[in-house]
């Protein structure tokens, strides 16, 4: 029924030791070199990673403190602005004080001069008032 030949038994071993040896060194060995490979550029590429991620962070960093360094600087330029602004409206504001008033002044001046001719020419003409109420009181 069932014979086990050795020489068959025998061959068969030495061609499935061949088979073992041929796919180690065509398939198995390139198969982990490669996977070792692979695993060495991740790691590589995952310590770039962070160390650009700590490039990154140092970089956001920076640009934090030059938004705030010019929100600073515009906050300082707009006060400065409003200060001169404030500093020249009052200025022109105490000229144009200073110029109506010196208007005002010529104005009484003017006006006391205007009196002071109105009385005057009232005066003068008081004699002729009184000659008419004269001739009025007398037509009465």
């Amino acid at each position: 029924m069932l014979d086990i030949n050795p020489i068959l038994l025998l061959a068969t071993f030495v061609v499935f030791v061949s088979l073992i040896a041929v796919l180690n060194s065509w398939l198995y060995n390139p198969l982990i070199s490669f996977m070792h490979k692979r695993d060495e550029d991740i790691k590589r590429d995952l310590d770039k990673v962070g160390s650009n991620d700590s490039k990154i962070n140092e970089l956001h960093a920076k640009a934090e403190s030059i938004i705030m360094n010019a929100k600073l600087e515009a906050a300082a330029l707009r006060e400065k602005v409003i200060a001169d602004a404030k500093e020249l409206a009052e200025s022109k504001l105490e000229a144009k004080s200073a110029e109506l008033a010196q208007e005002y002044l010529e104005f009484e001046q003017s006006l006391a001069k205007s009196k002071k001719k109105l009385a005057n020419d009232l005066m003068s003409q008081v004699p002729m008032f009184k000659e008419a109420l004269k001739a009025k009181m007398s037509q009465i």
